[in-house]
């Protein structure tokens, strides 16, 4: 039973700190990431093990985790409120050529990173040339071209 509350705690703790972490974090990964990446993983395991090295336990938090996610994914289905707090909601960073400072702050992006999608899904090269930026769900940046920029 211990090792289904541990389960419990630590999922319910990486959950807030990646959300508050924000959408950035998970789609550009850097060096210095995946390391802070491996040692949560290595510390979670710990965790959630403590000193019982045995299979059982080890299944047990899988299994735990597992249901979690699976139970989530069937609250957010049924609820848009949760769905929204959990995996957040598209925003606009930039609208017609103009970055959206706060939005941006907030979400940790800069015009450089709205710049790289924009060149590299569309082959543009100046903010006045985006109509939409839209930071999605994933992390991932959608640019939408003004109509000019797709003549000429």
């Amino acid at each position: 039973m211990e090792t289904v509350l541990r389960a419990i705690t630590l999922y319910a703790l990486l959950l807030v700190i990646f959300r508050i972490s924000g959408k950035r974090s998970l789609a550009q990964i850097t060096t210095f990431d995946f390391v802070l990446l491996l040692v949560i993983g290595e510390a979670t395991q710990q965790a959630l093990i403590g000193n019982d090295f045995s299979i059982t336990s080890a299944a047990l938090a899988i299994i735990t985790l597992t249901v979690i996610d699976i139970g989530l994914a069937w609250i957010k289905h049924r609820s848009p409120r949760a769905d929204r707090w959990l995996d957040d909601v598209p925003i606009v960073i930039v609208e017609h050529g103009r970055p959206l400072e706060s939005r941006m702050r907030n979400e940790r992006v800069d015009v450089a990173d709205v710049l790289a999608a924009a060149r590299e899904h569309h082959g543009l090269e100046r903010l006045s040339q985006i109509r939409y930026a839209v930071l999605e769900r994933n992390g991932e940046i959608s640019i939408v071209p003004e109509k000019s920029a797709d003549s000429g």
